[in-house]
Order: structure tokens, then sequence, then C-alpha cells
């Protein structure tokens, strides 16, 4: 099913062995440049592989729908399903090595379709059609539950029993890099009666997220085990969170203009086939999910994640280590459960995997768990402390898998504070 590419597969330019980007990955993303306009690209290195230049040179199958890889986001691609999807990774796989000599042989060829990062603009990597944000992380509920719950009863009766999400907005979906504009709400206050003013408790959440590929049929159902073909890649995923105003508003619907204001994601989508080799075991569920839930080969994969934080002074500090590993609910019953009631999905379509901590205290993945909802603020290496994010904040987060010499990563999601317009 997966096309992995062997881990002792060199391209024939240079890349760094601490890359992100090595030949195993072919990360997908949309980008830009003055002269090119805006097109499709793989990350290879400090490259961009210029897809659309591939395809017109007669380089990519030649089934392909004619400009597929020269439009301004990937879903058309995503769209043609796994079969394409397999054909065009092991194409670049054997352009790349050099095994097909056609484009390292070719000066001319090289000069257009090898295009420096840094002379691109990434965009968003695709047009998203819906987003929705999960709720999938055992460790996160639990903390939160006992913050605002009974301790003893941190986690909902129905949280072990499916996958918990809510419907988000897809229109302030930003690119990494984009800064976030501090929202204005309405804030709970003493008296009774709500304040308007800014948000006083800026969070942001440590986040992964899946693009869907094709299409499913409405009122069908998708079954894990077949989930997986529906799953073009994922992203890092910063979900910032008003949490004042969350804490207003949420009763009896759920987050709003909480979560509304803004979700940052990284520009490179990586495939399942390039994170196939850092398959683990998943959690173990008890008690047993009912049977549309329920998995033959239960895996997820073992990416290491991280958050920094750097103030508008200049000062950074490493906050968070945690481990995509960790979540209770994969991918898989993620997309099952949404479809499960005849709920179709489309090209495009963004699922957030929720909070990702993990079970140590280095491994909490808001600010929210870190200081206790800010009863205990967090010291940085300069002295500074934060019970939430401070205008001129940076958030950077980062994420990657390894195993052995092989290291397969996203790049980072970042994202940095801006005051609120009053």
């Amino acid at each position: 099913m997966y096309e992995i590419i062997d881990a002792s597969l060199r391209a024939f330019v240079e890349v760094d062995p601490d890359s992100d980007f090595p030949i195993q990955n072919l990360p997908y993303g949309i980008f830009s440049t003055p002269a090119g306009g805006t097109r499709a690209g793989v990350a290879l290195g400090t490259w961009v592989v210029d897809l659309q230049a591939l395809q017109r040179a007669g380089l990519l199958p030649e089934n392909l729908p004619p400009g597929l890889f020269g439009r301004s986001s990937l879903n058309a691609f995503a769209a043609t399903g796994r079969p394409c999807w397999n054909a065009v990774r092991a194409r670049l796989a054997q352009l790349l090595s050099g095994e097909d000599p056609r484009l390292r042989d070719d000066p001319a060829l090289r000069r257009q379709a090898l295009v420096p990062m840094d002379a691109c603009a990434l965009q968003l990597p695709f047009e998203i059609a819906s987003y929705t944000d999960f709720y999938s992380s055992e460790e996160h509920a639990t903390n939160v539950g006992k913050l605002f719950r009974d301790p003893a009863n941190a986690l909902t009766p129905n949280w072990k029993h499916m996958p918990i999400g809510y419907n988000g907005r897809a229109s302030s979906v930003v690119p990494s890099g984009q800064d976030v504009r501090r929202p204005m709400g309405q804030l709970a206050t003493a008296a009774g009666a709500p304040e308007w003013g800014p948000c006083r408790q800026l969070d942001f959440e440590l986040e992964t997220a899946f693009f869907v590929g094709p299409d499913s049929r409405l009122g069908s159902r998708l079954s894990p085990d077949h989930a997986a073909s529906y799953i073009f890649g994922m992203v890092l995923m910063n979900d910032w969170s008003a949490r004042d105003i969350q804490r207003w508003e949420y009763v009896p619907l759920g987050p709003f203009q909480a979560k509304a204001f803004a979700t940052s994601i990284s520009p490179w989508v990586v495939t399942l086939d390039a994170l196939a080799p850092f398959r683990v075991e998943a959690p173990a569920q008890a008690p047993c999910p009912l049977p549309y839930l329920q998995e033959r080969e239960r895996t997820t994969y073992d990416i290491e994640l991280s958050v920094a934080l750097r103030t508008e002074s200049g000062a950074s500090a490493t906050i968070s280590r945690s481990n995509f590993r960790h979540l209770y609910w994969t991918m898989a019953q993620q997309l099952a459960h949404h479809t499960s009631s005849g709920c179709n999905v489309r090209t495009g379509d963004l699922m957030g995997s929720g909070t990702i901590s993990g079970p140590s205290p280095d491994a909490l993945g808001c600010l929210l768990e870190m200081t206790r909802n800010g009863q205990q603020p967090l010291v940085l290496p300069d002295g500074a402390t934060r019970s939430f994010l401070h205008d001129g904040d940076e958030v950077i987060m980062s994420g990657h898998a390894r195993r052995g010499d092989l290291r397969v990563g996203f790049g980072q999601v970042r994202g940095r504070v801006l005051p609120a317009i009053p």
C-alpha cells in the first residue's frame, strides 16, 4: 500500500544528514516565486523541487491530468487517490536519486526545477474545505478535567468510547510565519455581566493535523482499516486558544470565537508513506471501543514534537517536548468516527489531533496545563515569567521522526502574537 523509499537511497544533490527533508520524505507543498507564479513542489534538503516544471518536461507519469501541479493548492492532486500518489512518489525517487538520470543530466532543467527554498514564499498547501478539531490525548483531557472538574472523574463518561471533536472555522487557518492578532471578546466578570476586551489568557496548543485526499460519499461510512487510503498527509498545527473568552462562551454548545480567530499550520504535508518506517504500537484502549472503531492493526507514529517560546526581547527556550505516539485515538479512528453518521468528507478537509500532551511534566502541550491555569507561572531562562502569552511572543513548533540514521521531519509552524485592536 505505502510507497516506502529505501533508507539507503541518496539524492544527487547534497542534503544535510540532519535535514527534515531527505529523499525518503518528499513532502508536498505550494510555493511561489516572483518569476514563476504559484505552483506545487516537494521539499528536498534546502531545495524545492518544482513539480510543474517536471510535468511540463514530461518526466512525471504520463497519465496525470495536464497542469495538475500548476495550481495554487494540492487539492486536485490529493483527489486523484493513492495509486496516483504512489506513482508520482516512485518517479520522484528515481529522478532525484539519479536512478532515472534525465533530471540530473540536464543542467538547464535542473536550474528550472530545483529552486532554493530561501527564494520561495511558502503558501497554505490546500484550499481547506472544512476543519474539525479532535480531543484525542488522554493526558491532556485528564489534566484539563482535573483543573475544571472533579479530579477523581477527570474524563467525561464518553471520552474513552469515541474520539471527541468539534467543527471549527476553516477560513482562519493561516500558514506558518503569519502573525496572529490577539482576539477581542466577551469576558466574564465578578459582577456577573460580561465585559468587552482583549483576551488576557491567550494560549497555544501543540497539535498535528491531517488532510483528506479523495472525497467520500454522503451516507457512507469509512472503517478504520480503510481510512488510510483517504489520508493524504500530515502537518504540524498550532490551534491558538483564548482561554478566558472560551470559559464564558462554551456553555452550552462548546467553543466558538475563542477558537475561531486563528489556527496555524506548517507548509509541508508529510505523507503516510514517508512516516511508515516510524510506525509503532498505539496505546492500549480499555474498554475496547465499539466495533466500528476497532482496528485490525492498531499502530501510530513515533513523531517527536517540541515547542519553543521566543519573547519580544529575543530570549528563547524550549518549553515542551512531547510525542504523537501518546494520542489515545488514532487518525484512522478519528476519520472513521467522523464518517460514522454518514457524514461525507471532502478533499482538503483538515482534521486536527487536539492538544498532544505526554505523561511527564515536560511533555505538556499548552500553557493551560503547564501553569495550571495561570496559577504556577512558567519561569523562562532569562527570568521572565509566563502564565499565558504576551504580545510579541513567538511560538515555534517542530516535529520529526528518527530511526537510526533516517530522519523525516515536518519543518516548523511558527506565529507571533500581535496586540489586539480595541
